[in-house]
């Protein structure tokens, strides 16, 4: 987007919130001058921030970026929990036609306005921290239908959508990639959206990936990041970091005297940036061992379920969604994806989504905490 438009849409979205709370708090000049300045400041730098990357100077770019979004976050609760205060105030006056004086009118006025910026301020705090921190190791165990002995107790150590780019760098994904290690899994999977930029500005940063270590190796697809970061440069660059990425392909595991099909597709949305990425189950399982073999699919969005079932495919591996990554954008996650973060079935296939392990856009993740997966494959009883 534009310049224009940009600061445009920031300034109509801050004017609504200043016009429903800074008159409100007039009976407290020094908190309505506080809260002018505060949303005047984010109006002007959240589309800087946006636009930081554009800018020569690196440090001041990332300097900028960093306050942007976490103006961003802010502002997202602060517009919301703004629109919610007027619900409520809209509730109040109908309910006043009704039981004329039965409330203080001006006091819920000013009360609400006050509470809104401070539950805005502490919420974006929570989340800041939330999601600064290492992400925790969440254990699932999932019930494979006929899981043959050798593979009861095989585990995974999924990580997706870490968004390395202007607030993630290194050190970030250097905790990660220790505490992965840490579980000793056999396998590590990374579902996708892994960077928000080039190789060029990021291969550093990402460094930290070849130090993953598991029984048999780091498996890898493209989210849709990838492909508005430059997608073959990054698969070329994972392979150079000795990450195996499947594109609608698979490797065979021969785990003692069983075999696992680990199958990876290109992110749902590849095919708008490159033809020959179109997403496709079907080509991924093509020409592997059907049966008596777990298959296993690495697809970063949820919605390649339906697909992934029908080629029959016993677990897909999915990221995406961030589980909404703050409140209340979790409630509009069902809108375009099938599952919003966990285990669940769908006919034969169990799909688990995890909430991501960094976060995209705004520090901030509140209500959906990240997450560092440990998946074991138990047998399913009858």
């Amino acid at each position: 987007m534009s310049r224009l438009p940009l600061f445009g849409l920031s300034a109509v979205f801050h004017a609504y919130v200043g016009w429903r709370l800074v008159p409100a708090l007039a009976g407290w000049s020094w908190a309505s001058a506080l809260l002018a300045t505060m949303l005047l400041c984010s109006a002007v730098l959240i589309p800087m921030g946006l636009l930081a990357r554009r800018l020569q100077a690196r440090k001041l770019g990332e300097a900028l970026a960093w306050a942007g979004l976490l103006f961003m976050g802010l502002f997202s609760s602060l517009f919301v929990l703004a629109l919610l205060r007027d619900v409520v105030l809209l509730l109040a006056a109908v309910l006043e036609l009704a039981w004329p004086n039965w409330l203080a009118r001006q006091g819920l006025e000013m009360g609400s306005a006050a509470l809104v910026p401070v539950a805005a301020a502490l919420i974006t705090l929570f989340g800041f921290m939330n999601a600064r921190r290492t992400a925790a190791v969440v254990p699932v165990d999932v019930p494979i239908k006929n899981l043959p002995d050798a593979l009861d107790g095989f585990t995974i150590a999924q990580i997706s959508d870490i968004h390395v780019g202007p607030t993630i760098k290194g050190p970030y994904l250097d905790h990660i990639v220790e505490a992965v290690n840490r579980l000793d899994a056999d396998m590590v999977a990374v579902t996708g959206d892994l960077v928000d930029g080039s190789v060029a500005e990021l291969a550093q940063h990402v460094a930290p990936l070849a130090r993953l270590s598991s029984r048999y190796g780091t498996f890898f697809v493209t989210g849709n990041h990838e492909y508005y970061s430059g997608a073959q440069d990054w698969i070329e660059e994972l392979r150079r970091l000795h990450v195996q990425v499947l594109i609608n392909e698979h490797v065979v595991l021969r785990h003692g005297a069983a075999t696992l099909v680990v199958a990876g597709v290109a992110d749902a949305s590849a095919h708008h940036f490159d033809p020959a990425h179109r997403s496709d189950p079907y080509a991924a399982i093509a020409g592997a061992p059907r049966r008596g073999s777990v298959k296993l699919l690495l697809a970063h969005q949820p919605l390649s379920a339906a697909a992934a079932a029908a080629a029959g495919f016993d677990l897909q591996l999915s990221g995406h969604t961030h589980g909404g990554q703050f409140w209340p954008w979790n409630h509009l996650v069902p809108l375009q994806q099938p599952f919003t973060a966990g285990l669940h079935r769908l006919d034969d296939l169990w799909v688990y989504t995890s909430r991501g392990t960094g976060y995209w856009g705004p520090p901030k993740r509140f209500g959906a905490p990240s997450e560092i997966t440990h998946l074991r494959l138990v047998r399913q009883r009858q």
